[in-house]
């Protein structure tokens, strides 16, 4: 392994300084939660090894958000992890030797393509493009396959820009990749925010598709560090379980049990959450009608979009940055931290307040105008 600090972790709030920040559009989550929120007591818990694969009543939780029996998942076919970043570095390890093939696409969650690379496995990119409304394209994926892949990562909804792929489209990659015999690795961190109708967890049309999913973005308690992973490839299951052992026996009870709690009320305050960020995005939305230095491909799932500056918009993008962070104290992910032009930058609308989030707007418009060159 060869290991690196990415920009995405080596910039990011918590690691800048959250008292630097006074307008936080940073994050890809909605805002956090306490236990007090949850109304969770752990009381005396005895803190002892848990079950290896994972708390059995969340698996059960898990399984049946999937689909349950009517889509052939029990707990069994669930993984436990810390957090969906250890799910995906657990898939990689477990798959991929140096030199294997992985096709992923891009801009996406760093993880994806950075665990592959530190395997020193070869990666091909996909890169979505802002003029195809960064739409995956199944045929164009595959076209990228070769006998020595292993599998096809893709994220769904879309980090960073927040778009979907069509149940049809995700069908037919799924058929693809079993005609091509590898595999599909589907990063659902997003799935329960879908404005519409969410996907079918990928994980229950195929065997040979992995779905990866957490309580950190969507359920805003990224501090127990929960995820998980759904596989109904038995033999595969067995090796993913002993990576799991490898790195750490098993999961903090603590934290699976806090998570089980949350993932059983989550119907409780789901729908509250959603007219949140359903409010949240209006506010972006009116933004961006009359922000004309910007352009976007609007988002319809997650907490996140990926606007840019026009690329005809004369402007110093360095000096756009600094007028942003130094002079606003509004932090956003820039292009970068994607292996995107730094004109593009994510912006998390779900987590900062209301008021929070129209000052970041408001200071992202007049940092642009500091900055133009002409």
């Amino acid at each position: 392994m060869k290991y690196r600090r990415m920009p995405i972790e080596e910039e990011s709030p918590e690691q800048f300084g959250y008292d630097r920040i006074r307008c936080n559009l940073t994050e890809s989550s909605v805002r956090d939660r306490s236990l007090a929120d949850l109304g969770i007591d752990c009381g005396d818990m005895l803190l002892m090894y848990g079950d290896h694969a994972g708390n059995e009543t969340f698996r059960d939780l898990v399984a049946a958000q999937s689909g349950g029996e009517v889509c052939g998942v029990s707990r069994d076919d669930v993984l436990i992890t810390a957090g969906a970043a250890q799910a995906l570095f657990i898939i990689a390890t477990s798959l991929l030797d140096k030199g294997d093939h992985v096709v992923v696409i891009r801009p996406n969650y760093a993880t994806n393509i950075e665990t592959p690379q530190a395997i020193e496995a070869e990666v091909t990119c996909l890169d979505l493009a802002f003029a195809d409304g960064f739409r995956i394209d199944p045929e164009k994926l595959m076209a990228r396959v070769t006998p020595r892949t292993r599998y096809v990562s893709i994220t769904v909804p879309h980090n960073p820009t927040g778009v979907m792929m069509s149940d049809a489209d995700l069908r037919s990659l799924v058929a693809q990749v079993e005609s091509a015999g590898c595999r599909l690795l589907v990063d659902e961190t997003y799935r329960e925010m879908t404005f519409g109708a969410p996907l079918p967890v990928a994980a229950t049309l195929s065997e040979r598709a992995i779905s990866v999913s957490s309580l950190s973005k969507t359920y805003g308690i990224p501090g127990i560090r929960t995820g998980w992973l759904v596989c109904r490839d038995g033999e595969l299951m067995k090796t993913f379980l002993a990576a799991k052992e490898q790195i750490g026996i098993c999961g903090s009870v603590v934290d699976e049990e806090i998570a089980a709690r949350a993932f059983a009320q989550r119907g409780t305050w789901l729908p509250e959450l959603h007219a949140f960020i359903a409010r949240q995005l209006e506010v972006v939305r009116e933004w961006m009608a009359g922000e004309e230095m910007m352009e976007w491909i609007e988002p319809s799932g997650g907490v996140v979009c990926f606007p840019r500056i026009k690329p005809e918009v004369p402007v110093d993008v360095d000096e756009f940055y600094r007028v942003l962070g130094e002079v606003h104290g509004t932090y956003v992910g820039p292009g970068h931290w994607f292996e995107q032009d730094r004109r593009h930058m994510r912006i998390g609308y779900a987590w900062p307040l209301p008021d929070e989030l129209e000052a970041g707007l408001a200071a992202i418009s007049g940092s642009i105008r500091a900055a133009l060159t002409i």
